[in-house]
């Protein structure tokens, strides 16, 4: 840079007397800078003049504040450096005396009264050009060089000023922002419903920043897949559904690196296939900020401007913050739900010892009077023609007492199992039996059964009367899912075993309406049931019972048109 004249120019001393006062005022830069231009056109004796930053995102000279009409290039105020008389010296740093601006092929004209000009920049206090103050003439050889001298002792003591008025405001805006992580970070961890969390996380830190829009990710480290679970901002044209693949998505950068990262423009072409960013054109900038805790990330935290934006450091640390006080919170809901998880498994703990005590003091009662019964209808000796229906009914009678005792002994010692629970049985007997227990319930429900006999014998080996037990509790849950009536149906499938050998599959269908979703789930649970007057013992003992059988029961589909249970149990080759 050229030396300056440090001599005592009496214009300067009321001219730096006025910007020099404006240090510690808190009215906004624009007001401020709208002082300091007059106060330097006035000085130096120009008609009109400008003040342009330079851009560190798009690296070129922008027209923050004008004195004067601009002219038709009010759209467009922005320069290359390097470009104009403005942008030179922005480029280069030197102070530039024009007086005429028509033999200057540098010169880009913005007004049209525009005869000359002198240009300063104003360095920052690391001597890297951060602007320039451009006054203008209206004749040719307006400013002399005592002129020239003159603006870059006032744009030195502008710059000066405005330093430290950006200083002051960016401590107030920590500050406030401190204030403001504080106030978030004490209702985050008042949050413990995760869906009310992650929104509070996305519209807390967009509106922390100001950016255009924010979302959460949450990340699955055991599948490898991330889910947008929280955003904030205009309603985009595509919002990411459902578990995406982590390889597939942006923000997979900042959970291997677990740093910030961010990515310039995304809507340029090679963001196209990206699945995880929200389709809408006002997206521009983003930073992915990762969530982490110890050595785990369980998140990412990632928010967008509208302009093409460069993040500072203060951007990244604050975002850090923000993003340290989500995972805490995250942290902390989760910890709560596995803390109630655990009061409700205790509570459940509670609920079947107690049903145990019970049903051992139930199963004591039961038994003397049950094995009256069991003596007394021995006594009747029952002999009845072949044929006749009611030699059925005796023989299910039986059947049906000795079970009844059975199921007391196994309540009664619970450890203990009887040596010859399984017998080999054909599955078409032993469903052909339940059904008859059932049939009178069928008719009165007005419920059409449909079961037809495979022409071979299915042989299962199985203990008879709980086959028959998980059966009718199929029976009895389809019929009341069909309070107005309805078909049940029944079919035999022979599938094969992964390990080897086939199955047995019985499939219960019925045309009710369907299990709730959120119960579909955990229908195998104990104590889950749909009605209020249900247990929620029954299928929970069903898969109990057929486990114990090397088999399985599940839920093979329900909708509102109706649901299909599956048994499955290992089929005995003869």
């Amino acid at each position: 840079m050229r030396p300056v004249d440090q001599s005592t120019d009496s214009r300067a001393l009321a001219a730096l007397y006025k910007i020099a006062t404006l240090a510690g005022q808190s009215d906004e830069p624009r007001t401020i800078l709208r002082v300091i231009l007059q106060t330097i056109i006035d000085a130096v004796g120009g008609v009109s003049g400008d003040v342009s930053f330079v851009n560190p995102d798009s690296n070129k000279l922008e027209v923050e504040l004008a004195n004067g009409p601009l002219g038709p290039s009010d759209e467009d105020l922005s320069m290359r450096l390097g470009q104009g008389i403005t942008g030179w010296v922005a480029f280069y740093g030197e102070p530039q005396l024009v007086s005429d601006v028509t033999q200057d092929p540098r010169y880009v004209e913005l007004r049209a009264h525009v005869r000359s000009e002198i240009v300063a920049p104003m360095l920052g206090p690391n001597g890297q050009v951060m602007g320039v103050i451009n006054i203008d003439g209206d004749r040719a050889g307006t400013f002399s060089s005592s002129d020239l001298d003159l603006l870059v002792r006032l744009t030195t003591e502008a710059t000066t000023v405005m330093n430290r008025h950006w200083e002051l405001k960016n401590l107030r805006g920590k500050a406030r922002q401190l204030e403001s992580l504080i106030s978030i970070g004490q209702s985050l961890v008042t949050q413990l419903e995760p869906e009310k969390l992650f929104n509070s996380i996305a519209s807390d830190a967009r509106q922390i920043t100001g950016f255009r829009a924010c979302g959460l990710f949450t990340y699955e480290p055991d599948a490898q897949t991330v889910r947008l679970v929280a955003y904030d901002g205009p309603a985009p044209d595509i919002l990411p559904q459902d578990a995406l693949p982590l390889d597939s998505c942006l923000v997979s950068s900042a959970i291997h690196t677990r740093k910030a990262i961010e990515y310039a423009n995304v809507q340029s072409l090679e963001f196209v296939d990206v699945i995880d960013l929200p389709r809408e054109p006002g997206l521009r900038s983003m930073l992915a900020t990762p969530l982490g805790i110890e050595d785990e990330t369980i998140g990412v935290l990632v928010v967008f401007t509208d302009q093409i934006h460069r993040f500072n450091d203060d951007e990244k640390r604050l975002l850090g913050a923000l993003s340290s006080l989500g995972a805490v919170a995250l942290q902390n809901s989760r910890l709560y739900a596995r803390v109630f998880q655990s009061e409700a498994t205790l509570r459940k703990n509670e609920q079947l010892t107690t049903l145990g005590l019970l049903a051992a003091e139930i199963a004591h009662e039961i038994r003397n009077p049950l094995t009256v019964l069991k003596l007394l209808f021995g006594t009747l000796k029952l002999d009845y023609e072949e044929g006749d229906p009611r030699a059925t009914d005796a023989r299910v009678i039986t059947e049906k007492l000795n079970q009844l005792e059975a199921i007391v002994s196994r309540v009664l010692n619970f450890a203990k199992a009887p040596s010859d629970l399984h017998a080999r049985w054909n599955a078409t007997d032993i469903i052909s039996d339940t059904l008859l227990l059932i049939r009178l319930k069928l008719s009165q429900s007005k419920i059409q059964l449909n079961f037809t006999p495979p022409k071979i014998a299915l042989l299962v080996e199985v203990h008879k009367g709980q086959l028959q037990q998980v059966l009718l509790n199929l029976l009895i849950n389809a019929t009341q899912a069909m309070p107005e009536g309805g078909t049940i149906a029944i079919e035999l499938h022979r599938e094969n075993r992964p390990e080897g050998g086939e199955n047995l599959r019985i499939d219960v269908i019925d045309t009710g309406s369907g299990i709730p979703a959120k119960m579909r789930e955990s229908i195998f649970d104990s104590f889950l049931s749909g009605r209020p007057d249900g247990t929620g013992l029954g299928l929970a003992i069903a898969k109990r019972i057929l486990l114990s059988h090397h088999g399985d029961i599940l839920l093979r589909q329900t909708s509102e048109n109706g649901t299909t249970m599956s048994i499955q149990l290992p089929l005995v080759i003869p």
